[in-house]
């Protein structure tokens, strides 16, 4: 019997490591969405994410306001001062692991730089940066 729930536990554990997302996880899901807005979607471009990262989209900030210009490093949020850890996964693991916290921060932050919700399209060429080694922290 004790073998026995010895061994569903394990399979539970596995099952919950399995449901675990990865900044992969996510490009994907951005994929997909992206291809469902836009059937002719043909990929995320690393170099649109970093250009968009650090441009000001008609309002006075961008991404870099506060991430800095290395999502490797910690930044600091330009009105409250509080600290925020790397953006990028390869300098902190926790980014792009908790759907709920992505969500959050993809709404709030776009919104605070965009006066919108980000496409798709956006938050994955983004994170397609953000993965690339040496530029956004490394894959």
């Amino acid at each position: 019997m004790r073998s026995t729930i010895l061994v569903a536990a394990a399979f539970a554990l596995g099952v919950a490591a399995a449901r675990a997302e990865t900044p992969a996880d996510f490009e994907a899901a951005f994929a997909a969405e992206a291809r469902r807005a836009d059937p002719a979607f043909a990929g995320f471009s690393a170099a649109r994410g970093q250009q968009f990262f650090g441009s000001t989209h008609g309002g006075d900030w961008s991404c870099v306001s506060c991430h800095t210009k290395d999502p490797s490093a910690v930044g600091e949020h330009v009105v409250t001062g509080k600290r925020i850890e790397p953006l990028a996964p390869a300098a902190n693991p926790k980014r792009f692991s908790d759907p709920a916290s992505v969500e959050k921060w993809f709404k709030r932050n776009c919104n605070d730089v965009l006066k919108r919700l980000c496409t798709a399209q956006e938050k994955g060429d983004v994170l397609a940066w953000l993965m690339m080694p040496g530029a956004g922290g490394g894959r």
